[in-house]
Order: C-alpha cells, then sequence, then structure tokens
C-alpha cells in the first residue's frame, strides 16, 4: 500500500528511464476510455470500466482477461501493512475482492475482470512474483499502476507455460502515461492517479511467430509497492490450433489454450 495513446503494434513509443535488464526495454503509450459507475465525489471509489484503448488513429475494444495465476514467491502477511501483494478494489466497488492474504484465486478475482479499480495493492518494501495467464493469446500487454511512483519487472510466458524473452525492469511509473483518471481503494485514505504503460512482443524481445498466454509479474523490496491492474490485446488473427494444452507450472488447468501465428499489423 502506498500512502504518499500507441504508435502500432510494431512501432511504439520509446519511454524515458533505466531499464536494467538483459535487454533494454520499449514501450507504448496509449489513452485508456473508460466509464465510471458512480458520480460526483464518489466517482473515483467505484468500479471504472476499461471500454476501449487508443493509439496512433486505432481503438481497441477486445482483450484478453487474466483467467489462472500462480503465486511463485510473495512475503508472508502477519497483519496489518505487512507482506506483500494483497487484493484490492474501490471502496464502493462492486466488482472485486479485499483479500489480504492473497490466494491465486484472490488474484484471478481481482485480475479477471475490466475494472480498472480493481487490483493488485503491494506493501511499500514487499516482494513478489505471480504468474498471470490469460483466457486467450496476446499479442500486447497493457498495465496500470496506482500512485505513479513505483517499479515493476515483467517476462513473458508462453502456453506451456515457460518463462520466455526478456525480463524488463519498466521504469518508475512517474515516466509511464497519466491513464486520466484515480482511484481511491480500501487500503488507502484518499485518491490516487493512475499511470500507464504498454508493452509489445518486440519489445519483450519477442517476434511476431511467438504465443504469448502470460507473464511473471515481479516487484523487489526496493520498488516501493506497485499497485497494479494488468489485461492484454487479443491476438485477432489465431491461424493454427494445436490440442488444448495444460499450463506446466501453474498447478491447474488454465482451460484449452490455443497458440496462434501472428501477423503483421498496420494501422
Amino acid at each position: 500500500m502506498k500512502n504518499t495513446p500507441i504508435a502500432t503494434f510494431v512501432t511504439a513509443l520509446a519511454l524515458t528511464g533505466v531499464f536494467a535488464s538483459s535487454a533494454q526495454a520499449v514501450g507504448f503509450s496509449f489513452k485508456t476510455n473508460y466509464s465510471a459507475a458512480l458520480t460526483g465525489g464518489d466517482i473515483w471509489k467505484g468500479d471504472i470500466w476499461l471500454d476501449s484503448i487508443e493509439f496512433d488513429g486505432i481503438t481497441i475494444n477486445k482483450f484478453s482477461v487474466v483467467e489462472a495465476a500462480k503465486i511463485v514467491s510473495n512475503d508472508l502477511w502477519t497483519g496489518s501493512n505487512t507482506g506483500a501483494a494483497s487484493a484490492d478494489l474501490g471502496d464502493k466497488a462492486t466488482v472485486g475482492l479485499k483479500q489480504e492474504k492473497l490466494t491465486e484465486s484472490g488474484a484471478v478475482a481481482a485480475l479477471g475482470n475490466l475494472n480498472l479499480n480493481s487490483i493488485i495493492d503491494t506493501e511499500d518494501t514487499g516482494s513478489f512474483a505471480i504468474d498471470v495467464m490469460f483466457d486467450k493469446a496476446v499479442d500486447n500487454i497493457l498495465v496500470w499502476e496506482r500512485g505513479q511512483n513505483s517499479k515493476l519487472d515483467i517476462q513473458a510466458i508462453d502456453y506451456k507455460g515457460n518463462l520466455i524473452g526478456n525480463l524488463i525492469n519498466l521504469p518508475r511509473s512517474n515516466n509511464w502515461t497519466d491513464a486520466g483518471y484515480s482511484i481511491d481503494t480500501k487500503e488507502i485514505g484518499g485518491a490516487q492517479k493512475v499511470s500507464s504503460i504498454g508493452l509489445s512482443l518486440a519489445d519483450l524481445g519477442l517476434s511476431s511467430s511467438d504465443s504469448i498466454f502470460g507473464y511473471r509479474m515481479i516487484s523487489q523490496s526496493s520498488y516501493q509497492g506497485p499497485d497494479w491492474k494488468i489485461l492484454g490485446t487479443t491476438d485477432a488473427t489465431p491461424a493454427s490450433v494445436p490440442e488444448p494444452a495444460t499450463v506446466l507450472g501453474l498447478g491447474l488447468v488454465a482451460g484449452s489454450l490455443f497458440t496462434s501465428r501472428r501477423r503483421q499489423k498496420s494501422a
């Protein structure tokens, strides 16, 4: 807990900041279009539904959501502001949950919807690694961070559950794009602004032929507690369908996941 739009699918807007990983990352900026369920002084306390995103004159309104999660590591919660990742939602939100001792099903309940006011909250000095898997193959990921002062590490996962591509150290979220809205959740005492960033396959060191179904999200104790939401843009052109696979390493079946061949996207 913290107290204190896109070029093309292939060409991304480089962001400032230091990326200390095996490869230097670029990210892209996008505009968040949303509908708030409440108005007036409660606007940032209720459900905030993602309608679409815009970049370079393109509007996307179909998304992949998280349907499975594996907690690889998460600092132990022993009460109050201890531990690392937990589930959080708006003070008056109706979709999502509040869960301090985060379970894998709790992570899915927080992330597996389009309510931008249903998030994973991280304590300021907390460390975690959480694998999140999507219901469909994705060609870009979209990340929102509440508070605009934290960092995250991200690495892609294929349909077998293998980590692939580069581990990306995102810059602190004050270097991301202002998402144009705020949220006021149960973990904090007032509304805080939200930042956003997108990553393409190329940003992650992957090619258009790679099939991505998930990501490992990592926070270290020096990252100042990222409070985040993640969604994917759905690969619109699946071309090959293998036998349904059990996602290895997740400890549960993530559904009938399909690999796909990606073609070059253009405006």
